[in-house]
């Protein structure tokens, strides 16, 4: 659905994006994941036609980018950071401005929708200007969404938004690839990549990853299991370290933490020899690296 090779862009003396090679596939959330000034933006400009690559090239929904600009246009809808709306203009008459311009055939319809989906609907007649940050953003997203695009980009759509929205506006995002939407997805918030996205790339003016956060996780850490003792004994330790799979174990209070191969596989080994040395095991559990973690680790 969006294909990228080798996309450059300079302005001027300066490299916004190196020669990114991305692939995303069609009902897929795609986290694109990176500091300020790693040329996030920049790359939803470009595949949104917005602005032309320096060299390299992208198709989106089929199209391809600085030769049929004005079909991308038309198949992908876009909430850039700055929402850009019409602030001398009601909620109501910003939507149907814009539905228009898409050709939208039900533009009273379509508008009522997602005002109403967005929870603005009882403000749909006050203008922009008198909106905070976080309902401009809903505004903004309704904006993107009016023409029913088969590609959605998204830089930073939970920003300035309460919890209960944000948590809305998730829950949306997730029930739009139900519906075979793609999205492309910036953001800050880790935890929320983490929880929406089938894949992730982490870029820093050039692509440092790509893979299922999953996969991230086993390729830059050891998988590593915490047992949890009524008491623990050096024995223990050294039962442990015994096994030809066990990377490294330490002990730490009342807990073994344990890096092994395969711990579906190997788990049961341990259990069993910790048992048979007279350990009293309360119970297991997996340490699992945070999304941050690995952010961090790739970017430096």
């Amino acid at each position: 659905m969006i294909v990228a090779k080798g996309l450059t862009k300079r302005f001027g003396d300066v490299l916004a994006v190196d020669g990114l090679d991305i692939d995303v596939k069609p009902g897929e959330i795609f986290g694109f994941l990176g500091p300020n000034g790693a040329g996030k933006t920049t790359t939803i400009r470009m595949l949104g036609a917005l602005i032309a690559p320096t060299s390299g090239e992208a198709s989106v929904a089929g199209h391809e980018v600085g030769r049929e600009d004005n079909e991308i246009r038309h198949n992908v809808g876009i909430l850039t950071e700055s929402p850009g709306l019409y602030d001398r203009l009601s909620a109501e008459r910003n939507l149907n401005f814009f539905a228009e311009l898409h050709g939208v055939d039900d533009v009273a319809g379509q508008v009522e929708r997602y005002l109403r989906l967005l929870g603005l609907w009882d403000r749909r007649g006050d203008v922009a200007a008198t909106f905070s940050k976080g309902m401009r953003q809903k505004l903004a997203i309704a904006r993107a969404m009016l023409h029913e695009p088969k590609v959605l980009f998204l830089d930073e759509p939970t920003a300035g938004l309460d919890p209960e929205m944000a948590r809305l506006v998730r829950e949306f995002i997730g029930e739009l690839k139900g519906k075979g939407r793609t999205i492309f997805l910036c953001t800050h918030n880790l935890d929320e990549a983490d929880r929406l996205c089938d894949r992730i790339g982490v870029v820093n003016t050039r692509l440092l990853a790509l893979d299922t956060p999953a996969a991230l996780r086993e390729k830059l850490y050891d998988r590593v299991v915490v047992f949890h003792l009524r008491e623990a004994f050096p024995a223990f330790e050294k039962t442990v370290s015994e096994q030809p799979f066990v990377r490294s174990v330490e002990a730490k209070d009342n807990k073994l933490v344990v890096a092994l191969d395969e711990p579906e596989k190997n788990n049961p080994e341990l259990i069993r020899s910790l048992v048979s040395a007279g350990a009293d095991i309360q119970f297991v559990g997996e340490l699992r690296r945070s999304l941050e973690e690995i952010y961090l680790r790739l970017v430096g």
